[in-house]
C-alpha cells in the first residue's frame, strides 16, 4: 500500500503534511474510502513540531491549558504543543506553566480510564485534547466523558484530521478536515457501498497506522 501514497501539504505550513491512499477501510466505528496516514508528523520530530506550532497557535492567547490528554500516538506533538505555549519568551496565557501530557488506557471492557498516580493531572484542571483523527466523532466523545468523569475541564478539541466540525458542542479545531479531502466518504457498517458491491476490505485502519488483510 505505500506505493499508492500521495501527499498532501497543509496550506497553513508545507511543511506539515499527510499521505492519503484509496481503497476500502474498517475503522472501529464505520467503513472509510481513504486511508490517511500521519506516521511523519506524528513520529518525525522536526515535522511533529511545524505541526505543533500550527494547532499551538489556536491557543496562545486564548486558553488556559493545565494538561494536554493524547490520543492515537500523539504525545510527540503534544510535548512540543505543550513547549509551545509554556514558552516564557512567547505572549501566551501559559507562559512558564509545567503543563502534563498523558494518555488514557483502555480497560477489558474498552473504557478508557487514568491511574491514580495521573488522575491529578486531570482533576479540577483545563485539559485540551489531542487526537489524530476523527471520523465519526465517537472515539472523542468518549474521551471528553472520560475527562468529566476524572474531574476535568475540557477546554479544546484540536485534530491533524477531522471530518466533524464539533463534538459535543466542542469546535474541533482540525489542520486537515474534509475541505482538503473533498473525496473523502464515511460509511455506517451496515450501509457500506463498498461491502454490498462485494469489495473486500483492504486493511484495518486507526489512529496508529493500518494492517493490511
Amino acid at each position: 500500500m505505500e506505493e499508492q501514497l500521495k501527499d498532501i501539504r497543509s496550506i497553513r505550513n508545507p511543511k506539515v503534511r499527510i499521505k492519503v491512499a484509496q481503497g476500502h477501510f474498517a475503522t472501529t466505528h464505520s467503513h472509510i474510502n481513504l486511508y490517511i496516514d500521519m506516521t511523519t508528523i506524528k513520529y518525525r520530530h522536526n515535522n511533529a513540531r511545524e505541526t505543533a506550532k500550527e494547532l499551538a497557535s489556536q491557543y496562545v492567547t486564548s486558553k488556559p491549558i493545565d494538561t494536554i490528554v493524547c490520543l492515537d500516538g500523539t504525545e510527540v506533538i503534544g510535548g512540543f504543543i505543550a513547549e509551545l505555549l509554556a514558552d516564557n519568551s512567547a505572549m501566551s496565557i501559559n507562559s512558564g506553566k509545567n503543563i502534563s501530557i498523558i494518555t488514557p488506557e483502555f480497560n477489558q471492557i474498552g473504557q478508557m480510564i487514568f491511574r491514580d498516580n495521573t488522575q491529578r493531572m486531570i482533576r479540577n484542571l483545563q485539559v485540551l485534547l489531542l487526537v489524530a483523527t476523527a471520523t465519526t466523532a465517537k472515539t472523542i466523545g468518549r474521551a471528553l466523558e472520560c475527562i468529566d468523569y476524572y474531574g476535568g475541564y475540557v477546554c479544546g478539541v484540536t485534530a491533524l484530521f477531522s471530518a466533524e466540525k464539533s463534538v459535543q458542542g466542542f469546535p474541533i479545531n482540525a489542520l486537515f478536515t474534509s475541505d482538503d479531502l473533498p473525496q473523502y466518504r464515511t460509511y455506517p457498517y451496515h450501509d457500506c457501498p463498498y461491502c454490498k458491491n462485494n469489495i473486500k476490505i483492504d486493511a484495518i485502519v486507526n489512529g496508529y497506522g493500518y494492517s493490511k488483510l
